[in-house]
């Protein structure tokens, strides 16, 4: 039997030989022929680039909230600090008496006539209103161009409005001057101005109300001061000194009041002091004779203003000593010695405020004998200085404020700690 042609026989298969297969991580060579291999390498590359995109995308989302969430927590901080501020300003305010909040917040905005820098323009009918038709019952002072009164605004809303009839090109130039000058100048020691209103040739102002008036009409009036203790007075001088001490210093240009006397220091509930009617107030520094008219009150009045019309901020260091006698005497500054005499407050008492041993007995009877000694002695050695003749001798009003500051209790705003028994 013959064996068939090898070309007709079948290709042997070993036992141990497989059918090819595709590696799962084919070669450089592999990934070059054509086929399902191809395929397959192209499809992982896809799924790379489309988990990448998704990561970088969701990187993205979340930085975007984190961003937002974070203004968000900032926005809310700052609202919650500017309503603590608010709250804290509206709390110090009714702890230094004041009776008025912001007048925006008072007068109904519909009442009002307009605005002029920060002053508000109020319409005449209503103040015709508030004041009664300003009835006589009404006036609570008189000033050197007419009266003041008392208004009522709003239900139990008060506030003092001054009224100007005529006066003048004077009249029109303290109304102005008081305006430009208060619309600028903000201060606890400074009376607020809270809106004007020009009816014809009568001219107002609106401030807020001072409950207890004015230092003359507490000093000098049917009281005689019996309302007023020695700490008392000692804070009011300090907050003088303390709106004063704004004025000269912190002001620019600083300001001169040039008007400053007891009739112009208004008192609040807590007897807290604030300076009024700036309508003869000055700027600009240093002004003389050749170009500033001639203004004041009799006893008030500097030496070197009055007799050569040279004004300074040591003007008003002056008045200011006349005022600290005023309170630690009780006398008027010029009295009527007789129908053609009067005499000044200073002339009268500066030799015996020198002297110790007389010091106490022209010490106001309603506090004599309630103070320390020492503490009598300070305050009569600040009234010496400020009432010099010569202005280079006075201190400046700053000096003055940090003389008084350790005489009026802590409670008062002063640095003076009570002593234990």
């Amino acid at each position: 039997m013959t064996d068939p042609p090898l070309s007709s026989m079948a290709d042997p298969v070993l036992p141990t030989e497989k059918k090819p297969t595709f590696s799962q991580f084919p070669t450089e060579n592999q990934a070059q022929t054509p086929g399902g291999l191809e395929i397959r390498v192209v499809h992982h590359e896809d799924l790379n680039k489309r988990i990448l995109v998704a990561l970088i995308v969701a990187s993205t989302l979340l930085v975007a909230i984190l961003l937002f969430l974070s203004c968000l927590w900032i926005f809310r901080l700052k609202r919650s600090k500017t309503s603590d501020m608010n709250k804290a300003q509206q709390s110090q305010d009714a702890s230094k008496g004041l009776s008025l909040g912001p007048i925006l917040d008072k007068f109904n905005p519909l009442r009002m006539a307009g605005k002029k820098g920060s002053v508000t323009v109020i319409e005449y009918e209503w103040l015709v209103s508030a004041t009664n038709n300003f009835h006589e019952d009404n006036i609570i002072g008189h000033g050197a161009f007419g009266s003041v009164y008392k208004a009522c605004f709003n239900d139990h809303f008060l506030a003092a409005v001054k009224r100007i009839h005529g006066g003048g090109p004077d009249a029109v130039r303290g109304f102005e001057n008081e305006i430009n000058c208060l619309s600028r100048v903000q201060h606890q020691n400074i009376v607020n101005l809270l809106g004007y209103c020009i009816h014809g040739e009568t001219r107002f102002l609106v401030y807020e109300m001072m409950h207890n008036g004015s230092l003359e009409s507490q000093l000098h009036g049917r009281s005689h001061g019996t309302g007023l203790s020695w700490q008392h007075r000692m804070k009011i001088a300090l907050d003088i000194a303390r709106g004063l001490e704004y004025l000269h210093e912190r002001c620019t240009p600083p300001v001169i009041h040039r008007y400053l006397k007891s009739s112009n220091i208004l008192l609040g509930s807590n007897y807290n002091a604030k300076l009024s009617d700036f309508g003869l107030a000055i700027t600009d520094g240093i002004h003389g004779k050749n170009n500033i008219k001639l203004s004041g009150t009799l006893g008030y009045v500097a030496p070197e203003y009055l007799l050569d019309g040279k004004l300074t901020d040591k003007s008003d260091v002056y008045a200011f000593g006349v005022v600290l006698l005023e309170l630690l005497i009780g006398r008027k500054p010029v009295e009527k010695m007789s129908p053609s005499k009067c005499q000044s407050i200073v002339t009268w008492a500066m030799p015996q405020l020198t002297d110790r041993s007389k010091l106490p007995s022209i010490v106001d009877p309603v506090i004599r004998d309630t103070m320390d000694l020492k503490h009598l002695y300070q305050v009569a050695a600040v009234a010496v200085l400020c009432v010099q003749p010569e202005p280079s001798y006075r201190p400046l009003i700053m000096d003055v404020l940090h003389s008084l500051i350790p005489l009026v209790p802590v409670e008062l705003g002063g640095s003076l700690r009570a002593t234990e028994p």
